[in-house]
């Protein structure tokens, strides 16, 4: 019985120590990049429509 209470007190430790890792990651990870991007002018009729319904 003493295995199973270890495991199971394991078990939450760890995801518990992981949600706090991936917790620390999203603060410290840029969400934005000062990258420029370049927009290519649509160069037919086809890709017009497709960017008009994507915007």
């Amino acid at each position: 019985m003493n295995d199973h209470k270890l495991k199971i007190v394991l078990t939450i430790l760890v995801g518990v120590i992981f949600s706090f890792i991936f917790i620390i990651l999203a603060f410290v990870l840029p969400t934005t990049s000062d990258e420029i991007t370049i927009i290519k002018k649509p160069s037919n009729l086809l890709e017009e429509v497709s960017k008009s319904i994507r915007n």
